[in-house]
Parts: C-alpha cells; sequence; structure tokens
C-alpha cells in the first residue's frame, strides 16, 4: 500500500504539480511561462533531443517566445503565431521582453490613454518587458520608454502580475 501511495507520488512529480490551473514543472516554473530567444539562430526541433531533425530556426534573438512544454532540458515553445517545436533550454532566457502585435502601438508617458505618446511602435517591433499595471505595460524600445497598452503586446498574459 505504501510502495503504491509513492509510486503514484513520484508519478504526479513526474508529470508536473497542477495548483490553481496553473502547471508547475519539475523545474519549479510555471508551465506556460514567457520567455526570451538568447540567440541570433536557435535550432527548432520536432523533438526534444538532437536525434529530432531542425524544424526550422529562430533568427531574431531577444524574440518573446512562451514555453508549452518541458522534458528533461528540452522547451517545447510557441511563437506568437502559434508555431510550435522544441529547443534546448541554454538557448532561451528569462528576460522578458514583448512584441507589438494588432497594429500600430502608441507609447505613452504613464498607464493612461490620455497620457502625452512619447512614440509609436510598428506591429512586430520587440521591447523589453519592463511591469505592468491593470490594462497597461511600461516597456523599453531601443532608447524609448513608456506604456502601452497590454491588449496590444504579446508575450504577456492578460491578467499577469509583472514587476
Amino acid at each position: 500500500m505504501a510502495m503504491n501511495l509513492r509510486l503514484k507520488a513520484a508519478a504526479v512529480m513526474a508529470a508536473g504539480v497542477m495548483v490553481s490551473g496553473v502547471a508547475f514543472a519539475d523545474t519549479g516554473l510555471p508551465v506556460p511561462r514567457f520567455v526570451s530567444v538568447r540567440a541570433d539562430e536557435v535550432n527548432v526541433r520536432t523533438g526534444p533531443g538532437v536525434r529530432y531533425p531542425i524544424d526550422w530556426v529562430f533568427v531574431r534573438k531577444d524574440m518573446p517566445v512562451e514555453i508549452v512544454d518541458e522534458y528533461d532540458t528540452w522547451r517545447r515553445i510557441r511563437d506568437w503565431k502559434g508555431t510550435s517545436g522544441w529547443v534546448h533550454q541554454s538557448m532561451l532566457s528569462g528576460n522578458r521582453t514583448v512584441m507589438v502585435s494588432g497594429g500600430v502601438g502608441d507609447l505613452h508617458r504613464r498607464g493612461a490613454p490620455d497620457a502625452p505618446i512619447v512614440a509609436r511602435s510598428e506591429p512586430g517591433v520587440v521591447g523589453d518587458l519592463l511591469t505592468c499595471e491593470s490594462d497597461w505595460c511600461e516597456v523599453q524600445i531601443e532608447d524609448h520608454r513608456g506604456w502601452l497598452e497590454r491588449s496590444k503586446l504579446w508575450g504577456v498574459y492578460p491578467e499577469e502580475i509583472v514587476d
């Protein structure tokens, strides 16, 4: 009986743990979660290991991606188009970045629609995510710092607290 419970507990830990609708992998980090691409070229494979063929190559450093699964030192990622594949953990960074999506993004001086606009960003532009409050996120895009509406960004969840 005790052995059976230990085996069940081990199976739960191996599969990851679900707490309040968020899964936690063996790393102790939530899945899914956003990270960024560490290098200018990152091989994306069809499975978790070098024996799997390269399906495509990321060619944009700092691009935000979503980790949707983990296996050993491999992470299954999804990009903003919904395309997914496996990359080695060393090719990913915990630095949070976001991509402007859904039209031109107005960068405001503060998180309010009536705040002065300090810059405009085209869709596809990537910047560093600094913090999010309610419907607004503070970002650094090149030498411009300001607040964008969360709905105009890919790389941050709708209710996620970023500080």
